[in-house]
């Protein structure tokens, strides 16, 4: 369902930016479902699943509309959905998933290293990251996201945001902001739930252990940016 494109009809507001509705594929059959909107919503218009939903008190799922354009990550959707009366979420999938890291560095007198690490069950070396929570900014949610994966404290290094979007899962659409932040230890303790390995490469060793053409531009802006660094 999510990603799917739906005609909508509004029958009633529930609270701010939220409301009941009935959606058709183009057929015959209609379905319940819940609009969330930024401005007041039409009462027909053609929508997209950004989400799908369950909630105690339902005996089935409940697809989530918005406007086609309109983006919601998690922690907005389920702040919105708890203005609902009577019923609470469960669980949730979403269509846009938003996450922050970093590229963590680590410079001594001989080099300067940056931070890889490989997910359980994944593939690719790739920089620490992790969803946005409700109530984060994006520079909090990297910051705690590294301290939970790898142990370390660092500090966000101004003015490199870097922005990496790619649908992994055919449909999934999500957007990782990466900022550059340095570490003034090396050693690691890893979340042994979340992170497989790690190690620490020099600039020229990690394009070679990067495969994603995003991972690549980024590790190219960020070598710029720490050559430009007061020693």
């Amino acid at each position: 369902m999510i990603a799917e494109n739906v005609k909508v009809s509004i029958f009633g507001s529930i609270g701010d930016g939220l409301y009941s509705a009935r959606v058709s594929n183009g057929g015959a059959s209609t379905k319940s479902a819940y609009v969330v909107s930024r401005k007041e919503a039409d009462e027909y218009f053609d929508g997209i699943v950004i989400a799908v939903a369950e909630f105690d008190g339902l005996n089935e799922e409940r697809m989530i509309i918005a406007r086609y354009g309109e983006i919601f990550y998690e922690p907005e959707l389920r702040r919105v959905l708890s203005r609902l009366k009577n019923i609470k979420l469960k669980s949730i999938r979403c269509l846009y998933e938003k996450s922050c890291g970093a590229i963590i560095f680590y410079k001594t007198k001989q080099n300067t290293k940056i931070l890889l690490v490989k997910n359980n069950n994944g593939r690719y070396w790739s920089f620490p990251k992790g969803h946005i929570e409700e109530g984060e900014t994006e520079q909090e949610t990297a910051i705690r996201e590294i301290k939970e994966e790898t142990g370390l404290d660092v500090t966000i290094t101004p003015g490199f945001r870097e922005i990496s979007e790619y649908c992994p899962f055919g449909k999934i659409r999500k957007r990782v902001v990466f900022f550059l932040a340095r570490a003034f230890t090396d050693n690691v303790v890893i979340q042994e739930e979340e992170i497989d390995s790690y190690i620490w490469v020099d600039l020229q060793q990690a394009r070679k252990m990067c495969t994603y053409d995003n991972d690549l531009r980024i590790i190219e802006k960020a070598e710029l940016t720490i050559h430009l660094m007061k020693p």
